[in-house]
């Protein structure tokens, strides 16, 4: 199967409607792509993962649904086994999967460290990311109350299993979402 966003975007769309699931899926897509290309893989193919990761998350949220049901329908049209791999494996406490390849440990590294900066973004004065530094949102997340459904030590996890301090890897994913700031909604009024 010749893996293309064009494609992987329809499929998404097809099944997510709500907007801030689909620039939570841009957003972790900004952010696999960076990863990408700092290690010299293939950009298409983390950036397509990457945007499909929660494709089906809408139609079926609970844990066990998501994301076995999504990988049926992947597995259904076509698309190779190592991206689905890597899609159960960012769930890995409900799928069993282990995150063993880099790409792997990339998409859960990005996925909730994606949308905590979001977070973080959007309650600047700015609503920008382009002014977000990673101290804010370290600062964020010793803030028990602010994106609660995000656990904590995922994102240090996530870091961990990089290779990275928190810091390298916040400010890596926050550059990596300014270059889409546009279309995830980050430029806020700068």
């Amino acid at each position: 199967m010749d893996l293309n966003r064009e494609d992987a975007w329809h499929l998404l769309t097809e099944y997510t409607k709500s907007d801030s699931l689909l620039k939570h899926a841009l957003a972790v897509e900004a952010a696999v792509r960076g990863y990408a290309r700092k290690f010299g893989e293939n950009e298409e193919a983390w950036g397509v993962t990457a945007l499909l990761h929660d494709f089906d998350y809408e139609r079926w949220p609970t844990l066990g649904d998501h994301p076995n049901k999504g990988s049926e329908i992947l597995r259904e049209r076509g698309y190779p086994d190592w991206m689905i791999r890597a899609i159960r494996s960012h769930a890995t406490e409900i799928t069993g999967v282990t995150r063993d390849s880099l790409l792997e440990k990339t998409l859960f590294a990005c996925d909730e460290l994606a949308g905590f900066i979001t977070a973080a973004s959007l309650v600047r004065p700015s609503k920008s990311v382009l002014d977000l530094e990673a101290g804010s949102v370290k600062k964020r997340m010793k803030d028990k109350a602010f994106a609660r459904g995000v656990k904590r030590e995922d994102l240090v996890a996530g870091a961990e299993t990089l290779g990275l301090s928190l810091d390298e890897h916040i400010t890596n994913v926050i550059l990596f979402m300014r270059e889409r700031a546009d279309a995830l909604g980050l430029r806020g009024t700068l």
